[in-house]
C-alpha cells in the first residue's frame, strides 16, 4: 500500500525535466560557447542552495493506454537559491527548448516566478535566452485565430521595479518580450559576442529591406553604448559575477536597508597622489577613477554604465564599510560635459540610489550642458534638467567635492541647493555661472577695441579675474562651506557616511 510508484513516476520525471531539449539541442547550445540552463542556475547560486520550483511541469506525450513516453520540458526555470548568501529568486530560460519560443512555454511558471519576488520581497535574477513571447507564425496556425497581444503577470514585473532589486543577465539572442524583460531591471549585462538584444531579429526586419546579423543588428557594442542595456562583460561568469557584485550593494527589498561590510582600510588614509591629480593648467584632463580608487574603500567601487553618458561616472561604493551611490565627472569625455545620455544616465542612477536608500556622493568637474546644434537637437536641456529635478528630489543624504569647476546650471545640478550643503572644495576649484576664459572677449569687448595694445589688456584683465575666481573669495563669503586639502577627502567622506546612515538607520 505505499505510493513508491508514485514516487517512481516523479524521478522519472525528474529525470526527463533534466534532459531539457534532448542531448542534441543541448550540445548544440555547448557548440555556441553557451552554458545550458542548469548550468547557470548552479554556478549563479550559491553551491547546493538552488531549488527549483515547478521542475516536471510541460508538455507530456503519451501513449494509447495513457502511459507517459516522453516530456517537452517548459522552456523556463525557476526557484530559490542564495546569492552572496542571501535569499533570491533566481530563473533562467532554457533555449535548448524550442529556442526559448513561446509555444513550448507555460505562461504561468514565468508569472509565478515573478509573483514569488514580489510577494516575498526577494531580489530577482532573470538569465534570458531567447524570445519568451508568443512563439511562432505556425503556432497562429494550429490554433487557428490570432489573439489581442498581452503579457501575462507583467503587473509583477512592474511591482518589482518599485520594491526589490531586479537583474537581467542576457545570455544568448533576445528579442520581443525576452528583450523587454532584459531592460524591465535596475541592472542588466550583455556578454560581448555572445548575447544579442532587438525587438524583432534579422529575418524579421530583412522584411523591411534592410540586410543585418544579430550582432550588427543588435550586439553588446550597441546596446551598452546607447544606455538600453548596462554594462558589457567578456564572459558568462562574468556576467554572474557582476550581478553578485550588484546585488551586495543593495538590500533585499525597499524598506529595509543594506548591511555595513567589514572594512580593512583605515578611514585616516590620505592618498598623496590626490594632491597633484588635477593640473593647474585648465585645459589638461586627469583621471577621475584614480581619484575614486584613493577616496573609497580599496577595491570596493563598481562602476555601471561605463560605455553610454560618458561623461558621468555612476557606480557603487564603500567607505569605511558604508555603501554609498557615487555619481563622478569624467573629464576625458566631452571635457565633463553633460550630453543628453550623461544627464538620462545620472537621472536613472540618483532614482535608484533614492529608491534603495543609498547615500549619494558627488564628485564634480562640470563645466556645464553641452552646447551647440547637437547638444540642441538631442534635447540635452530637458535631459538635465530631468537630472537635476531628481537630484534635488532624493531624500537621502548627499554629499559633494568639487574637484575643478563648476559652471551654470548643470554645475547647480550637483545637490540640492535648498538644504544643508555638506559640500568640500579643493583648492583646485573653479565656478561660475560661465567660464570666464569664454566671455572675457564679449564682455570686454569694447574696452580692448580703445586699447593701445589690446593683447597686452586682454592679459592684464585675465590676470585680475583669475584673482576674483579664487576659490578663497567665495569662501570668505561662504559662498561654498569648506576648501580642503585634497587628501583629506577620505576620511571627510567617510564622517559623512558614518552620519548619513545614522539619519537612515531608523534604529537610532
Amino acid at each position: 500500500m505505499s505510493w513508491k510508484p508514485e514516487l517512481d513516476e516523479l524521478a522519472k520525471r525528474r529525470a526527463l525535466a533534466e534532459e531539457m531539449g534532448g542531448a542534441d539541442k543541448v550540445s548544440r547550445q555547448h557548440s555556441r560557447g553557451k552554458m545550458d540552463a542548469r548550468a547557470r542556475l548552479t554556478s549563479m547560486a550559491d553551491e547546493g542552495s538552488f531549488r527549483e520550483i515547478g521542475k516536471i511541469a510541460g508538455k507530456g506525450s503519451y501513449d494509447e493506454n495513457g502511459e507517459l513516453e516522453a516530456v517537452m520540458p517548459a522552456p523556463f526555470l525557476f526557484g530559490r537559491a542564495n546569492v552572496g548568501g542571501r535569499p533570491v529568486v533566481l530563473s533562467a530560460d532554457d533555449f535548448t527548448v524550442r529556442g526559448g519560443a513561446g509555444d513550448a512555454s507555460i505562461h504561468r511558471k514565468m508569472t509565478q516566478c515573478e509573483a514569488m519576488a514580489n510577494d516575498l520581497r526577494l531580489p530577482l535574477i532573470r538569465m534570458i535566452d531567447g524570445t519568451g513571447g508568443g512563439g511562432s507564425v505556425k503556432m497562429l496556425e494550429q490554433m487557428g485565430a490570432t489573439y489581442v497581444p498581452a503579457v501575462p503577470g507583467w503587473s509583477d514585473v512592474v511591482e518589482n521595479l518599485d520594491s526589490v532589486p531586479v537583474v537581467a543577465l542576457a545570455l544568448g539572442p533576445t528579442a520581443g518580450l525576452g528583450a523587454a524583460r532584459i531592460v524591465a531591471s535596475h541592472y542588466s549585462v550583455m556578454v560581448k559576442g555572445l548575447s544579442q538584444l532587438f525587438a524583432a531579429g534579422p529575418a524579421v526586419v530583412e522584411a523591411l529591406g534592410e540586410t543585418s546579423d544579430k550582432e550588427s543588428l543588435g550586439g553588446s557594442d550597441i546596446h551598452t553604448r546607447n544606455g538600453v542595456v548596462d554594462d558589457e562583460v567578456p564572459s558568462e561568469d562574468a556576467a554572474f559575477e557582476a550581478a553578485r557584485r550588484f546585488l551586495s550593494y543593495l538590500p533585499g527589498h525597499i524598506g529595509v536597508l543594506v548591511e555595513r561590510s567589514e572594512c580593512n582600510d583605515p578611514v585616516d588614509r590620505r592618498d598623496e597622489a590626490l594632491l597633484s591629480l588635477v593640473p593647474r593648467d585648465a585645459k589638461q584632463v586627469y583621471s577621475m577613477r584614480r581619484a575614486l580608487e584613493a577616496i573609497f574603500d580599496t577595491g570596493s567601487t563598481f562602476e555601471m554604465g561605463r560605455q553610454w553618458g560618458r561623461a558621468a561616472i555612476t557606480a557603487f561604493a564603500r567607505l569605511d564599510g558604508w555603501p554609498v551611490a557615487v555619481v563622478a565627472s569624467d573629464p576625458t569625455f566631452l571635457g565633463g560635459s553633460w550630453e543628453a545620455k550623461t544627464a538620462e544616465k545620472v537621472e536613472r542612477f540618483v532614482k535608484l540610489a533614492d529608491q534603495f536608500r543609498l547615500p549619494i556622493v558627488h564628485l564634480v568637474d562640470n563645466p556645464g550642458f553641452m552646447i551647440g546644434k547637437l547638444a540642441e537637437e538631442t534635447a540635452t536641456i530637458r535631459y538635465g534638467v530631468n537630472a537635476m529635478n531628481a537630484i534635488y528630489r532624493a531624500k537621502v543624504p548627499l554629499a559633494s567635492v568639487i574637484i575643478r569647476r563648476a559652471y551654470g546650471i548643470a554645475g547647480s545640478a550637483m545637490s540640492n541647493a535648498d538644504s544643508f550643503q555638506y559640500r568640500f572644495a579643493w583648492p583646485s576649484g573653479d565656478w561660475g555661472s560661465l567660464p570666464i576664459e569664454g566671455g572675457i572677449e564679449v564682455a570686454y569687448k569694447s574696452e580692448l577695441e580703445e586699447a593701445e595694445d589690446p593683447a597686452a589688456h586682454l592679459k592684464a584683465i585675465r590676470e585680475r579675474l583669475n584673482k576674483v575666481r579664487s576659490p578663497f573669495r567665495s569662501a570668505e563669503r561662504f559662498g561654498v562651506e569648506d576648501i580642503i586639502d585634497p587628501r583629506d577627502t577620505r576620511p571627510l567622506l567617510c564622517e559623512f557616511a558614518d552620519l548619513a546612515w545614522r539619519k537612515l538607520d531608523k534604529r537610532n
